[in-house]
């Protein structure tokens, strides 16, 4: 069973800064097995549907960033301690959303939510303008 959890999103002001953390476990990290798989970063924000933010290389630590947050938020992660962190500076209202931990087996680039094979269940980050 693989578990992904998420924490660390709370009530920020506006050009804030916060960092996430998606602490992950269960047999495809005990293995190895996520090696040559991706992690990743999508946010919903209410009445919307899920959308990418940023994913990482397991592995090589390759990052990959939606337009949006390209330049303000940074993903990355410790293999050692299992867990992903999304860095996110110069928050913006438009960034409020629920944000969601993920993790694909596959090794090819994705942004579609589909593609991804576990789930957090998600922590909040509210924005205040």
């Amino acid at each position: 069973q693989v578990q992904l959890v998420e924490s660390g999103g709370r009530l920020v002001q506006a050009g804030g800064s916060l960092r996430l953390s998606c602490a992950a476990s269960g047999r495809i990290f005990s293995t190895g097995r996520i090696g040559t798989g991706r992690m990743g970063w999508f946010r919903q924000a209410p009445g919307k549907e899920r959308d990418f933010a940023a994913a990482i290389g397991w592995s090589d630590g390759t990052p990959y960033y939606a337009d949006s947050v390209k330049g303000r938020f940074t993903i990355s992660r410790d293999n050692v301690k299992n867990t992903l962190y999304l860095e996110m500076n110069s928050l913006k209202f438009e960034d409020t959303a629920v944000y969601y931990c993920a993790a694909r087996l596959g090794t090819a680039l994705t942004t579609n939510p589909s593609d991804y094979d576990y789930w957090g269940q998600g922590t909040q980050v509210t924005v205040s303008s």
